[in-house]
């Protein structure tokens, strides 16, 4: 019976062996993240008499070179979240934290848990590339809501509400706002003012052709009016022209960035079995359905929706100690970040098209009526969605 304990970090690994009762098999010593160093490792743990059970902490990406060059060997790796190791073994008031005192707590941590320890395994490969994209999304979309308040800023200097100006959705074959394309060519509030109704009104039209937007007088009409009613703080010069364009090129870049995330994230959630159910799902779309698998994964490694919800960090842990027993408590939120952020948008869409028919709703409008607070009937739908999500997702891949 050997523990190995293995404390990842980024590039190297510390690896500790112990047995019962604390006899030590290997003293923590660090192993790089090189495939000759990770065979060696291989090796020398199969090598090792009786049953022997691996240990890690999620950590990232960091645990995965470990995990699937040892699981591709044949050994037990079990990769357990460092929250539990976190409050395993906190028996002493002096704290210690360094690798090889890590390695040898996971380590004691295999032995203690040994008959409990779920053994690792790793996800598909269009599932971990979906995951990864889903989070340079998250993370490009964060950087385009701060270009376009930047934006926004830029404009009410020299073209106010220009924004404000149309209420196309983005395109969907390259992501565009049809706002941004019209600054783009009318970069201050003068290139609009200045001109005739006429001949605004071809430049116009001509500009809608070019770059494939509907022409409507109407639009055009008001549009110019609009532009003698305001006036600019910034003076209509090649600089503050050229400084427009190139903060609105920027902007362009990053909506057709996101585009082709969006169509790439599509077309690998597609070749996943569940893709048709998570689509009939309402309130979900292309992409909250690629965002929905990449954050949850292949729910059969989930034991029930229990597990589903905790993986979402909406679960609700007990509070209670003697007399005390809390009736109001709050979420772990020990989950995904980026799972919870989904949910709560797909039910905002509950609340925006009130779709009566549908049991999430149902259950949502109940607690609205019974009197419960904003988050708690949004919490409370959103557990109620992802029961459904798991019955009928486990129905397609079991």
């Amino acid at each position: 019976m050997n523990a190995v304990g293995i404390d990842v970090s980024k590039g190297k690994s510390t690896v500790a062996v112990i047995q019962p009762f604390g006899v030590v098999i290997a003293a923590p010593y660090d192993v790089s993240h090189t495939d000759s160093e990770l065979a060696e490792l291989a090796r020398f743990i199969k090598s090792l008499p009786g049953e022997t059970r691996v240990v890690m902490e999620y950590t990232g990406t960091y645990y995965e070179p470990v995990a699937n060059a040892l699981h591709n060997s044949g050994i037990f790796v079990s990769v357990v979240n460092p929250l539990v190791i976190d409050d395993y073994d906190t028996n002493r008031v002096r704290k210690v934290k360094t690798d090889k005192h890590d390695a040898l707590r996971l380590a004691s941590f295999a032995i203690d848990k040994w008959l409990k320890l779920r053994e690792y395994a790793p996800a598909e490969d269009t599932r971990r590339t979906l995951k990864v994209m889903n989070r340079q999304y998250e993370q490009f979309n964060k950087i385009l809501v701060m270009q376009k308040n930047s934006f926004i800023a830029l404009l009410d200097t020299c073209f106010p509400n220009a924004n404000t100006l149309f209420t196309s959705p983005r395109r969907d074959s390259d992501g565009h706002e049809k706002w941004v394309d019209f600054v783009l060519k009318f970069p201050h509030i003068e290139c609009v003012s200045k001109l005739s109704f006429s001949a605004f009104k071809v430049k116009y039209q001509s500009w809608c052709k070019k770059c494939g937007y509907q022409f409507s007088e109407k639009k055009a009409e008001w549009i110019h009016a609009y532009s003698r009613t305001v006036s600019a703080t910034m003076p209509c010069t090649e600089a503050v022209m050229k400084m427009v364009t190139i903060a609105a090129e920027q902007l362009n870049s990053m909506l057709e960035t996101l585009s082709k995330l969006r169509h790439e994230m599509d077309d690998l959630s597609s070749k996943l079995p569940e893709y048709d159910v998570v689509m009939s799902l309402f309130g979900v779309g292309k992409v909250f359905c690629s965002q929905l698998i990449a954050e949850i994964g292949d729910v059969r490694h989930l034991k029930s929706s229990k597990s589903l919800v905790a993986l979402a960090g909406i679960d609700l842990p007990p509070d209670q100690s003697g007399k005390h027993d809390a009736k109001s408590r709050s979420i772990s939120k020990c989950g995904s970040p980026f799972l919870r952020k989904t949910l709560f948008q797909i039910m905002t869409i509950y609340l925006q098209q009130h779709p009566i028919n549908e049991p999430v709703y149902q259950f949502l409008d109940k607690k609205r009526s019974e009197g419960k607070p904003y988050r708690v009937y949004m919490i409370a739908a959103a557990h109620k969605f992802l029961r459904i999500y798991y019955a009928r997702v486990m129905q397609v891949l079991c």
